[in-house]
């Protein structure tokens, strides 16, 4: 058995706040500070602080990433501000992505629905190289499609909703357009990426894509995420290995955007609005998180950079111009 080291002892509120206080954490309130550590948590809260930590010392496996002292000008209300800012965002992010889910889900009913009403569950439809059973890293058999039939199956049988339960009650096969109704958003665009290209072209056409292999990329990477804004996790400094890949269009060409931009938020944000736009012309989406991210807090090591804006000015104009 791992030999486990003892965990970090118990602190109250009281004593969290004056251990960040030694560590050059400034407060208006202490009180307050107790209050929002005890509603948001301690390590919650810790993401948010983290990036206003010293650097750290040492050299090769000895070296410490981040001190534990804060930098000058550290302020709790601000990281608090931060908090919040990020919060705002997860839930325009969940606004956006709740558009494009709905209208991608209707889609792909329709499009391959159209050919028929039970394709969601024939193979026929999807690329060969998805059908094949292979062996992973690890030796273990895989068959993606396989997979997936296993996973839509369970949220169909899980869901409860009026139209499925209807179709379940008369004893009806349930329809491509009624049972995307129960699929998440995983296992909307694990379909699209398993479909064949022809029925690739269709979906992607609809939503204004002229490369199906980008729509696939720009689907998985939403999905991330969305689950990350599900589950309350923080999004303004995320990053990802698999940038976004952008399209010949005047659309991007316009927006010159830094060439690590597309691993960044901004990445998603120009994706999403480029989508967003196409589902519903009118939307004012765009300028909702310009302003929210406007109100970033003045925080050392809280950069607009970390979220893949080119330098400290903010938003691009070019793409509220865009709209």
């Amino acid at each position: 058995m791992t030999h486990l080291s003892p965990p970090k002892p118990f602190k109250s509120y009281p004593d969290l706040v004056e251990l960040l206080r030694l560590r050059g954490m400034s407060f208006d309130d202490a009180a307050r500070a107790e209050r929002k550590l005890a509603q948001v948590g301690y390590y919650r809260l810790s993401g948010f602080w983290y990036v206003c930590r010293a650097p750290g010392m040492g050299s090769g496996s000895a070296a410490v990433r981040r001190a534990d002292r804060f930098l000058p000008g550290t302020e709790f209300d601000r990281v608090l501000s931060l908090y919040l800012m990020d919060k705002r965002l997860r839930l325009l992010m969940l606004d956006a992505i709740e558009r494009i889910e709905v209208h991608v889900r209707s889609v792909i009913a329709h499009e391959v629905g159209y050919h028929d009403p039970l394709a969601y569950q024939c193979s026929d439809f999807i690329n060969p190289s998805q059908t094949r059973t292979y062996s992973d890293r690890s030796g273990r058999q895989r068959n993606a499609w396989i997979e997936w039939t296993n996973r839509q199956t369970d949220q169909l049988n899980r869901s409860r909703e009026d139209c499925i339960e209807w179709h379940r009650r008369s004893h009806k096969a349930i329809p491509f357009w009624v049972a995307v109704e129960a699929w998440d958003f995983g296992v909307v665009s694990k379909y699209y990426e398993m479909l064949k290209r022809r029925y690739q072209n269709r979906v992607a056409e609809r939503l204004g894509v002229n490369n199906p292999a980008v729509l696939r990329a720009w689907l998985h990477e939403i999905n991330i995420l969305r689950n990350r804004c599900a589950h309350h996790c923080r999004i303004w400094n995320q990053s990802t290995s698999n940038p976004l890949p952008v399209l010949d269009h005047a659309y991007f060409k316009g927006l010159g955007m830094e060439t690590d931009a597309g691993s960044r938020l901004l990445g998603l944000i120009v994706v999403i609005w480029f989508l967003v736009r196409k589902i519903g012309p009118n939307s004012e989406w765009i300028h909702e998180v310009a302003e929210v991210v406007a109100a970033k807090p003045a925080l050392p090591g809280c950069s607009f950079a970390a979220m893949g804006f080119a330098n400290e000015s903010g938003f691009p104009e070019a793409l509220l111009h865009n709209s």
